[in-house]
């Protein structure tokens, strides 16, 4: 009974947040068409809203630690499902991501997404998705702000182990911007797939950033490994037992 219960608020859950995703798109959408300002109040808006009815709708709430990045520089974080990225653009100051080439078609989030700045890739193309990064990026087409990326390219479920990608040390070489690694623990209580949500406190924590200086193979070492270390942590504290095994 407690189950169905939860799955019932879960949906209703989801059903208000993909509504409210269309109907806040378009309440700022002339603001955003002038002006980049009206299109990040849009989506922090939105992120916020978020957070807020997943506490009290379904018992999901959500907590940021660490210092929150400011100025121009590189989040890496650590990806487990669409809620580690509401609570980032939530709380930083001008986000943009690389994000896949398909989403700029998907309606609101691909508007939106272009108009902050995304920096869309195509999967599967790595040498072409890194120069078009840096292209976008080095052009200024991305506006400047807070440049997050999810090395491991894709959603990782909780006790699930991804390769990093060299991708984010060719960012982190190429801007020259020192780099904030972001652990997190939400895919114990929002997965990647389905609708059924789970009570608790969902965290991202922003940790140490990596100051420029580092070699290619230096740097995907210590991001690796403080990112997965501190997100095993802050999964265990969620009541996550389940340790990632590497391939």
């Amino acid at each position: 009974m407690a189950y169905a219960l939860q799955w019932i608020r879960s949906f209703f859950f989801m059903l208000q947040m993909y509504l409210m995703m269309l109907i806040m798109g378009l309440l700022f959408f002339p603001w955003a068409l002038v002006s980049r300002k009206g299109a990040y109040a849009g989506v922090k808006t939105y992120c916020r809203w978020v957070r807020w009815t997943a506490s009290w709708m379904v018992g999901l709430r959500s907590k940021i630690r660490g210092k929150i990045p400011e100025g121009e520089l590189l989040i890496a974080g650590k990806h487990q499902s669409f809620f580690d990225v509401i609570m980032i653009v939530s709380v930083v100051d001008r986000p943009k991501f690389i994000m896949k080439a398909s989403l700029k078609w998907a309606p609101v989030l691909g508007q939106y997404g272009m108009r902050i700045g995304c920096v869309p890739v195509e999967r599967g193309k790595r040498a072409e998705a890194i120069k078009y990064m840096m292209e976008e990026v080095k052009s200024g087409f991305a506006p400047a702000g807070q440049l997050i990326i999810y090395p491991q390219g894709t959603r990782v479920a909780p006790g699930d182990h991804v390769s990093y990608k060299v991708g984010t040390a060719v960012l982190y070489s190429e801007t020259k911007q020192k780099c904030v690694p972001a652990a997190t623990n939400v895919g114990v209580f929002w997965p990647r797939y389905g609708i059924y949500r789970e009570k608790g406190t969902a965290v991202v924590e922003f940790l140490d950033p990596i100051e420029q200086g580092l070699e290619k193979d230096a740097f995907m070492s210590r991001l690796e490994e403080v990112i997965e270390m501190r997100s095993n942590e802050l999964m265990k504290e969620a009541g996550f037992d389940e340790i990632p095994q590497n391939d």
